[in-house]
């Protein structure tokens, strides 16, 4: 089941945000960077401010099943540019289509709000992600596509039924 982010998920979802962080940044970044207690604060925090915005703004989806939270997804729009700024799936719950319910649900939100375009950045170890992304028609940015260690991606949402 897919359904909006509540306070009440914070805690959940700040943990399996760490989770499935430490598979792709674990050797590539100091552990200090992305695991320990002060940084699941700093996680919980950022999503706690994510889960408070206006949907006009931006939404926090869940991913449940069995009354525990799977995965998350997030996006912002300011500025006029729309970004998926999360997606997550707890790795204990990786290959069983969370994902891609998560992006689904996105999509529909984004041709219900008439967004059209939609981009988002990937850690450049993050393979998986990456793989992922393009099985959903995300493309490289033209020119470098780079923001620091991650790359640039962007999608036309497809029309309902594509």
């Amino acid at each position: 089941m897919i359904r909006t982010a509540q306070p009440a998920d914070l805690d959940a979802i700040a943990a399996l945000h760490t989770r499935a962080r430490a598979t792709y940044y674990q050797g590539h970044i100091p552990e200090e960077a992305y695991a320990g207690e002060a940084e699941l604060t700093r996680t919980r925090e950022a999503w706690s401010r994510a889960v408070a915005r206006p949907a006009t703004v931006g939404r926090v989806l869940c991913a449940e099943e069995g009354g525990e939270v799977t995965g998350v997804a997030a996006f912002l729009t300011a500025e006029g540019e729309t970004t998926l700024t999360q997606l997550h799936v707890d790795p204990v719950h990786w290959r069983r289509g969370t994902g891609a319910a998560l992006h689904a649900a996105c999509l529909d939100a984004w041709r219900r709000a008439g967004i059209s375009r939609v981009r988002l950045e990937v850690y450049e170890h993050n393979l998986r992600a990456q793989a992922f992304y393009a099985r959903h028609g995300w493309l490289p940015a033209p020119a470098s596509g780079r923001t620091g260690s991650h790359r640039t991606l962007w999608l036309t949402v497809p029309p309902s039924g594509e």
